[in-house]
């Protein structure tokens, strides 16, 4: 068993140091979801209550996020695309979602259909409460035709890989399939030209708590909770601010993330620059940069890694990048604005 990990994250015996390094974590490892530097740009992987909420016909993000490449020989790699529109006080909306990490491909993909409804309190339509609810389907997998394991190393015949020598690990299947059922809410203060936007929402995912497993065994795939929030300060006509924060718990796994990023709005133009800091608790510091302009919005992200393992990766972490796309809507009066998040 403790090859399988050592080799499906690594692919190389040569980083044997670095695999034991994941292979003490491993029981944190095994039950921790993947995780984005800029987890806000999916709103539908951040919270499923911010489904349609915005002010558009309809919105189309896309992600792609690379890490470990400086120490693995198949970094872990993430890719996602939703869609999303407002249908009156509804939202409605579909996400896609897929992570690859190692030399056997473990891949682990996600297609969930997302509601959400906002309940307004003032007759200003200032406080709002936001709620949503998602379902689909899970798939796991591995080849392990693209595995090699310790045990299949021998002295004989001056030593070597022998593919011939059983790999000493009993799998009952090396794909699963499974549901999914998430739920969140978020409180948004839409007023416009106010000094302060604030927005604190709160999101459960996997809560039935399905089981996974690729050995036959009783596993439960734990909850994950997020509590996240922030405020929109309005300095002037050209400079916002966003302090933002989330923090992130499954099982004994938490992390914590301290955002403060600038908007700078551009003369004449509806576009504004995109800059700032991310700081994650024991793990990275994260610059951030994009643009808004028109109906796109653009963000790139690095992490220099402040982990235990900052030695072994060069300070080299995880390259991020993410496009949305929200169509106009054609009617007056738009919809208060949900927070930019």
């Amino acid at each position: 068993m403790k090859h399988f990990f050592i080799h499906t994250l690594l692919g190389s015996p040569k980083k044997l140091l670095l695999g034991l390094i994941f292979l003490i974590a491993s029981q944190v490892l095994m039950a921790q979801d993947f995780h984005l530097s800029q987890y806000d740009a999916p709103p539908l992987f951040l919270n499923p209550a911010m489904t349609g909420m915005f002010d558009g016909q309809y919105r189309i993000h896309g992600h792609y996020r690379t890490q470990w490449s400086v120490i693995a020989t198949h970094p872990y790699t993430t890719t996602g695309l939703s869609v999303d529109m407002p249908i009156k006080k509804f939202g409605a909306g579909l996400q896609l979602m897929n992570y690859r990490a190692g030399t056997g491909d473990y891949n682990v993909f996600s297609a969930l259909l997302s509601l959400g409804y906002d309940v307004v309190f003032d007759r200003k339509k200032n406080h709002h409460l936001a709620l949503g609810f998602q379902g689909g389907i899970l798939q796991k997998s591995v080849n392990l035709n693209k595995l090699t394991f310790g045990n299949q190393y021998t002295s004989a015949n001056g030593g070597g890989f022998d593919p011939s020598i059983s790999n000493a690990e009993i799998f009952s299947n090396t794909s699963i399939w499974t549901h999914d059922i998430n739920a969140g809410a978020l409180y948004y203060f839409a007023k416009e030209n106010a000094r302060f936007n604030p927005f604190i929402g709160f999101s459960a995912f996997h809560l039935t708590q399905p089981s996974e497993t690729f050995f036959g065994v009783t596993n439960k795939l734990p909850i994950r909770y997020y509590l996240h929030g922030g405020t929109n300060i309005n300095i002037n006509e050209k400079i916002q601010l966003m302090p933002k924060f989330i923090y992130m718990k499954q099982i004994n796994d938490q992390e914590y993330t301290a955002t403060l990023l600038l908007h700078y709005f551009l003369k004449n133009s509806n576009s504004y620059l995109i800059l700032g800091p991310t700081f994650r608790s024991k793990d990275a510091t994260i610059i951030e940069g994009g643009i808004k302009k028109g109906n796109y919005t653009a963000r790139i992200s690095y992490d220099i890694n402040t982990s235990n393992l900052k030695t072994v990766s060069e300070h080299r972490g995880g390259f991020e990048i993410s496009l949305t796309y929200i169509s106009n809507r054609n009617k007056p009066n738009p919809l208060a604005n949900c927070p930019r998040l």
